[in-house]
């Protein structure tokens, strides 16, 4: 197997061919946030939170969706990264509706456990207080746009791993959003198994199962990548 090694901080670390940069932080012992990606589902560098920087380029790189080269000198806690990473969950808190105290997702939500992480107490940025739709169509469970953050788990687990592809993300900018089918109602998306794989993935209390009530979410991260190492392998829980 063809390795490359490489430093993260200064720790040398060797990672096969075709790790990501994120692999590499892990390997060498280091802690980076992230919200978009999740192990199991394709990497989109979308959330920027994993940020890292290349000595000598003053490039900065999201290190879930760069791979790991021979010879790369990793910085991941530079002042200049620390300052990115909490204004990037600054505005994920100024552009959504985050009330946490009534939020099915309070106490098990990653975008809170990221805010602890960066030190973020408060926004410098002014609230814009969006009026965004809450989708309850659904037999079984609701989407809440105000706290979606448009990772596109959701969208990703439904494609990759279920193969229905229900969401999808429509418009640009400011009115960018995730989508049931042709952005139709999610109860009316023949598509839809109901398998609650996309509740299971979202970091925030965005999708929610309709029984759940504040606080009471749980979600399931490694689901995707049991799932995942389940198919490739042909090993499932029950053989």
């Amino acid at each position: 197997m063809s390795v490359h090694t490489l430093t993260v901080d200064g720790e040398e670390v060797a990672v096969p061919a075709g790790a990501t940069l994120l692999d590499a932080v892990r390997a060498a012992g280091a802690e980076l946030p992230t919200l978009c990606h999740l192990d199991g589902l394709t990497p989109v560098g979308a959330c920027r939170l994993c940020l890292v920087e290349l000595e000598g380029s003053g490039k900065l790189q999201p290190a879930c969706a760069t791979a790991a080269g021979e010879g790369m000198a990793v910085l991941t806690q530079t002042p200049q990264l620390q300052a990115y990473r909490r204004m990037a969950v600054e505005l994920f808190f100024a552009e959504g509706n985050h009330v946490c105290a009534f939020c099915v997702a309070n106490g098990n939500c990653e975008l809170q456990d990221v805010a602890v992480a960066v030190g973020m107490d408060h926004s410098r940025f002014p609230y814009q207080y969006p009026q965004r739709r809450v989708d309850a169509s659904h037999p079984h469970f609701a989407i809440d746009h105000h706290r979606c953050i448009l990772c596109t788990r959701c969208m990703r687990v439904c494609d990759e791993i279920e193969g229905a592809h229900v969401w999808d993300v429509a418009n640009r900018g400011g009115e960018c959003s995730i989508i049931a089918g042709l952005d139709q109602p999610w109860g009316e998306v023949q598509a839809c198994t109901s398998c609650g794989k996309c509740v299971d993935v979202c970091p925030t209390g965005a999708i929610f199962r309709k029984d759940d009530t504040t606080a009471e979410k749980q979600t399931h991260r490694e689901r995707p990548q049991l799932l995942r190492d389940a198919r490739e392998k042909r090993q499932w829980q029950n053989q």
